[in-house]
C-alpha cells in the first residue's frame, strides 16, 4: 500500500491545496492529509472545522483520510508507516523553506518529500491571501471550494469590525 501525506494548516482549505491532494490521490494508494496544530497560531477555523471541510471536499477522491496532528510532522508518519511528504510549490521562494523542511525530516525519520509544482492557476495563491481577500469582501469564490465559500462568508460576518 502506497502512502503519503499532504500536510497544512489549511485555514481554509483553498482550490490550490485540492489541486495537490486531487494529483497525489492519483499516484498514491492512501493520501493521509494532516492539519497540523499550531498553538502559537489562532486560526479562523477551529481544527476540527478545518477537518469536517476537508472531508467533505475532498470525499470524491476516495482514498483521502483527513486527521490532526501536534507536534513533528515525522511522528505523524512514523505512527502511520508513511514514507512520503507531498508538498506544493508555488514558487522559489517556497523552494527554499521547503528544501530545509525535507531535509530536516529525512534526517530525522528517512521520510522523502516530494515537490509538485503548483498549477499557474494557483501559484499565487494561500489560506492567508483568501482570508484578508475575503475580510476585505473581495470575491474569493474562483480561489475556494463552493462549500468553503459559504463557511468563510459565515465566519467572517460573525467577527467583529475591528478583527
Amino acid at each position: 500500500m502506497r502512502r503519503a501525506v499532504c500536510p497544512g494548516s489549511f485555514d481554509p482549505v483553498t482550490n490550490g491545496h485540492l489541486d495537490i491532494i486531487a494529483r497525489a490521490s492519483k499516484l498514491y494508494d492512501v493520501v493521509h492529509v494532516a492539519v497540523m496544530i499550531n498553538k502559537s497560531k489562532k486560526g479562523l477555523f477551529t481544527i476540527d472545522e478545518r477537518i469536517e471541510l476537508l472531508r467533505r471536499v475532498t470525499a470524491e477522491y476516495g482514498n483521502v483520510r483527513v486527521e490532526s496532528h501536534h507536534g513533528l510532522l515525522v511522528d505523524f508518519c512514523k505512527e502511520r508507516d508513511i514514507p512520503a511528504i507531498v508538498k506544493g510549490l508555488r514558487a522559489v521562494s517556497d523552494f527554499d523553506y521547503e528544501l530545509q523542511m525535507a531535509q530536516m525530516n529525512n534526517g530525522l525519520s528517512g521520510v522523502e518529500t516530494l515537490f509538485v509544482p503548483t498549477n499557474p492557476t494557483y501559484s499565487f495563491l494561500s489560506s492567508s491571501l483568501v482570508k484578508e481577500v475575503a475580510a476585505w469582501g473581495g470575491d474569493v469564490s474562483h480561489l475556494v471550494p463552493p462549500l468553503v465559500l459559504e463557511a468563510l462568508k459565515e465566519r467572517l460576518a460573525q467577527r467583529p469590525e475591528s478583527d
